[in-house]
C-alpha cells in the first residue's frame, strides 16, 4: 500500500498498465564526417515525423473534447520548430560526430535541464513540453513503437512516472478507468484533466513505477490518496464493497441537482461553479449549478501564436452566457502573469511573478488587450446575466482606473450603435492582505466581492505554496485568515453588497459549513464538489452553523479550528462519505 495525493475522487479497482520511462541511455555511436549528411535527412525526417503525429493527435483531441484543448499541442509544435535548438543539433552532429539521437538527446538534457531550475512554476511546467517532444522525436529517431493510451483494449489503471498533456488528452473514460503517478500535486495539469474527465486519481507516489507491474492488481482510493497493489481476498472484498457505497452516494447527490440549495431553515444559498473552458458547461448544467462564480478567462490566451480576437472572445463569452442564462456568469477578466504567461508578450523576468506584473497590473498595462477582452464581454452581455470581476485588486485606483477602461469600451460601442447590458454588475477579487483591509472603500464601487482564498491565505501567511519546505504553513483555517474573511463579509454586508468565494477552500465540506455560517452568500467550486457542498448545506441549520463560528474563533490555532470543524461536521452530516475515513485507515496503519 502507497499513500499520495488524493487528486481526483474515487475508486477504481483493475489491472495496472505501466507507462515506463523513455529515458534510458541513447547509444553513443561514433560516425563518419561523411555520414553527417544522411543523419541530417534522418533528423530532418523525424521532425517531420513527429510533427504530423502532433497535428495528428491536436486535430483528434479538438475534434473529441474542444478546441482549447487542442490548443495544448500548439506549444507542443512551437518547441518542435525551435530554430535555435534545431540549429544547435545540426551544429554539434557536424563537429563532433556522434550519431544524431544521441546529439539531440544531449541538447534535449541541456534545456529540460535549464529550465527545472527556474522558480517560475510556468517555465518549470514547460520542461513537461520539451520532454514530452523530444521523447516523440527519439521514439522516431530509434524506430520504436509507442505507448498509446488511445489503443488500450480493456479496462485499465494508468501507472506513470508522470502523464505528459498528450497522454492525458488521449485519455477516455471507457478504457483508462484511473490512473496513478511518481509526482505531481492537485493543481497540476494531469489532476486537473483527472477531475474534468472525472477520473480517479492519485499522485505523488514517488515510487510506484518501481513497485507495479503490467498487470498487478490495483486498488485506487481518488478520496483518500491510496494505492493497493495486489490487495488480499479481504481488502479485494472490502473495498469492492466502499466502491459500491460511495457510487450509490454519488448518484444520491446528484439527485439533489434540481433541488433548492438551502438549509433546514430555509436560508438559500448561491452554488455556483468555477469553469476554465467553455467546453466545461455540460458538467456544470450536470452537476446543479446556479451559475458560473468564477470564469477564468486566461485560460484562452495560453498555448497559442496570436491573440484571440475581440469575435473569438466574444463567440465564447456568448455560448457560456446563453447556456447558463437565466442564471449569472461571472467573467473574470485576464489574470496573466503570475504562472501563466502568453507567448505574444515579453513579461519580464522577474524574482517573484506572484508579486508581480500580472493579473490587473498587467491588463492596466496593456488597455488595448484589456479593452478588447471588456469589449467582447459587453457585446455578449446581451445573451445573458453577465457580471466583470477584476483580479488582484490592491487599492480603490486600481479598481477606478479598470473601471475607466470599462467605460472607455462602453462609449465605443455606444458609438457603433452596438448593444450591450448598460446595468452590467462589476466586482472585485479580494485576494490581497490590502484589499481586505481597505474593503470598506471598494464596496463604495462595486456590486459584490469575490473572495479569492488560494492567493488571500498565501500573501497574508507568506507562504509559498508550491515549496514543500513550507507547504504545512499553508492553513486555510488560521485565525488570522478566519478574521480576515469574517471582515470582508460583514464589511460587504454592512454596505449593501453581497460576497461570495471562489477559492479551493470553500470546496471542503467542513470549511463550507464555517463559511455558511459567517454569512458568505455565493460559493462557487468545481463541478463535481457542487452535489457534495449542496448536500452539506441541505443538512444543517443555518442557526446552528453560526454557533460554530462562533466557537471556532475562540480557538488559537488552524489545527484545533480545522479538527473542531470536522468533528462538527460528521456529527451533522454522518453519511458524507468524504470526511470519514476509508475502512483501510481504520485497520492499518498508514505508512
Amino acid at each position: 500500500m502507497i499513500k499520495g495525493i488524493a487528486a481526483s475522487p474515487g475508486i477504481s479497482i483493475g489491472k495496472a498498465y505501466v507507462m515506463r520511462q523513455e529515458d534510458a541511455p541513447v547509444p553513443k555511436t561514433e560516425i563518419l564526417e561523411t555520414d553527417v549528411p544522411s543523419e541530417i535527412v534522418r533528423f530532418e525526417e523525424a521532425l517531420i515525423k513527429t510533427r504530423a503525429e502532433i497535428l495528428e493527435t491536436q486535430k483528434k483531441i479538438s475534434t473529441e473534447i474542444g478546441d482549447a484543448y487542442g490548443e495544448i499541442f500548439t506549444a507542443h509544435r512551437m518547441v518542435l520548430e525551435d530554430r535555435t535548438m534545431i540549429e544547435e543539433v545540426i551544429s554539434r552532429l557536424k563537429k563532433e560526430l556522434l550519431c544524431v539521437e544521441y546529439i539531440f538527446s544531449e541538447v534535449l538534457k541541456r534545456y529540460s535541464e535549464a529550465f527545472s531550475r527556474v522558480e517560475d512554476e510556468y517555465l518549470r511546467e514547460r520542461v513537461s513540453d520539451i520532454q514530452d517532444v523530444g521523447r516523440r522525436l527519439l521514439r522516431n529517431l530509434l524506430g520504436k513503437e509507442r505507448d498509446s493510451l488511445s489503443e488500450l483494449k480493456e479496462e485499465v489503471i494508468v501507472v506513470a512516472h508522470d502523464i505528459s498533456p498528450s497522454d492525458t488528452a488521449m485519455m477516455h473514460r471507457e478504457k483508462v478507468i484511473a490512473f496513478v503517478t511518481d509526482i505531481g500535486g492537485r493543481t497540476s495539469h494531469t489532476a486537473i484533466m483527472a477531475r474534468s474527465l472525472e477520473i480517479p486519481a492519485v499522485i505523488g507516489l514517488e515510487v510506484v513505477t518501481k513497485t507495479v507491474k503490467n498487470g498487478d492488481l490495483l486498488i485506487v482510493d481518488g478520496n483518500h490518496g491510496i494505492v493497493i497493489i495486489n490487495p488480499d481476498s479481504t481488502v479485494l472484498k472490502s473495498y469492492k464493497e466502499e466502491k459500491e457505497i460511495f457510487e450509490e452516494f454519488e448518484r444520491g447527490l446528484l439527485k439533489l441537482k434540481d433541488l433548492p440549495c438551502q438549509t433546514l431553515d430555509g436560508h438559500v444559498i448561491e452554488l455556483s461553479a468555477n469553469i476554465e473552458l467553455p467546453e466545461e458547461i455540460l458538467s456544470v448544467l450536470a452537476h446543479g449549478a446556479n451559475g458560473i462564480g468564477l470564469y477564468r478567462t486566461e485560460y484562452f490566451y495560453l498555448n497559442r501564436k496570436d491573440l484571440p480576437t475581440e469575435d473569438e472572445q466574444y463567440d465564447a463569452y456568448k455560448y457560456v452566457a446563453s447556456k447558463i442564462s437565466p442564471n449569472s456568469v461571472i467573467i473574470r477578466t485576464l489574470d496573466l502573469g503570475g504562472d501563466k504567461f502568453i507567448s505574444q508578450i515579453e513579461f519580464p523576468r522577474e524574482m517573484n511573478p506572484f508579486l508581480g506584473w500580472r493579473a490587473i497590473r498587467f491588463c492596466l498595462a496593456k488597455p488595448d488587450i484589456f479593452k478588447m477582452q471588456l469589449k467582447a464581454i459587453l457585446r455578449a452581455s446581451v445573451h445573458g446575466n453577465l457580471k466583470v470581476m477584476y483580479p488582484m485588486i490592491s487599492g480603490v485606483e486600481e479598481l477606478r482606473a479598470a473601471n475607466g477602461v470599462l467605460n472607455e469600451a462602453k462609449e465605443e460601442l455606444r458609438s457603433q450603435n452596438v448593444p450591450f447590458d448598460e446595468k452590467i454588475k462589476v466586482g472585485a477579487m479580494i485576494e490581497i492582505p490590502s484589499a481586505a483591509m481597505v474593503c470598506d472603500i471598494l464596496a463604495r464601487e462595486v456590486s459584490f466581492f469575490s473572495i479569492g482564498t488560494n492567493d488571500l491565505i498565501q500573501y497574508s501567511l507568506a507562504v509559498d505554496r508550491i515549496n514543500e519546505k513550507v507547504a504545512y504553513l499553508y492553513e486555510p483555517t488560521h485565525p488570522a485568515i478566519l478574521r480576515l474573511i469574517k471582515r470582508i463579509i460583514d464589511v460587504g454586508h454592512e454596505m449593501g453588497i453581497w460576497v461570495g468565494m471562489c477559492g479551493e477552500m470553500v470546496s471542503e465540506p467542513h470549511l463550507a459549513l464555517f463559511l455558511l455560517g459567517l454569512g458568505l452568500d455565493e460559493m462557487s467550486v468545481s463541478p463535481v464538489v457542487i452535489p457534495e457542498i449542496k448536500d452539506v448545506i441541505r443538512s444543517v441549520r443555518l442557526s446552528h452553523a453560526r454557533e460554530i463560528v462562533q466557537e471556532a474563533l475562540n480557538f488559537d490555532t488552524g489545527k484545533e479550528v480545522d479538527i473542531f470543524l470536522r468533528n462538527k461536521l460528521k456529527e451533522l452530516v454522518p453519511t458524507l462519505r468524504r470526511d470519514k475515513e476509508s475502512r483501510w485507515e481504520e485497520e492499518h496503519e498508514i505508512r
